[in-house]
């Protein structure tokens, strides 16, 4: 197993666990909190193949990525009395797996043949689509519309990686490279409470 791989399996615990429990915090139902567990986890990822034409999407040919989100968010809600103890570590955790998720994104579309602004698009798509959708069915301001920094952070991953792909960089170092800024920023975000300007 990679450390890529790794890091995509840890990150859909993570954003499984993030949708689950924005469920549990609606009051929804169990069918209610699984479906947020996995479109948070997986809907990213899917809207981008879906784009890319790449089908079927990933989860339908790695089915790990549905049983794992679903057994996440069952988890969830049998034990979301426990959950306000680890809700800040669930923070960076969702860090990691939008790092991940962004360099998976960028890399996939430009193998595709994206022009740079499509390839960051996509990789800040599959970090954030599955939240937009969480947020929407939960009738909640998505996050990225909010002063956090959250996808302006995908933003700069997905740059950094179009940039290294034109440098002799290997590979895998650049996926790192790129992850890694994403998780940083997001990290340092949370701890400082960084956000971007709004208008006043």
């Amino acid at each position: 197993m990679n450390l890529l791989y790794l890091l995509d399996l840890i990150g859909t615990v993570a954003f499984a666990a993030s949708g689950a429990w924005a469920g549990v915090r609606r009051g929804m139902d169990l069918f209610g909190v699984l479906v947020l567990g996995m479109v948070t986890a997986i809907g990213g990822g899917t809207l981008r193949d879906l784009l890319l034409g790449d089908l079927p999407p990933f989860c339908l040919r790695n089915e790990i990525y549905l049983w794992l989100p679903a057994l996440v968010a069952l988890l969830v809600f049998i034990s979301h009395r426990f959950l306000p103890k680890i809700e800040h570590p669930l923070l960076y955790l969702d860090a990691v797996g939008l790092g991940t998720f962004v360099v998976i994104g960028t890399g996939k579309a430009i193998a595709f043949q994206t022009g740079p602004f499509g390839a960051v698009l996509m990789g800040v798509m599959t970090g954030t689509a599955g939240g937009v959708i969480r947020d929407i069915l939960s009738n909640e301001v998505p996050l990225i519309m909010r002063r956090e920094i959250y996808a302006s952070a995908c933003v700069i991953g997905g740059v950094l990686l179009v940039l290294l792909q034109w440098l002799p960089v290997p590979n895998d170092l650049a996926l790192l490279l790129a992850a890694a800024s994403v998780i940083l920023l997001r990290i340092l975000a949370i701890h400082f409470n960084w956000s971007l300007p709004k208008a006043t």
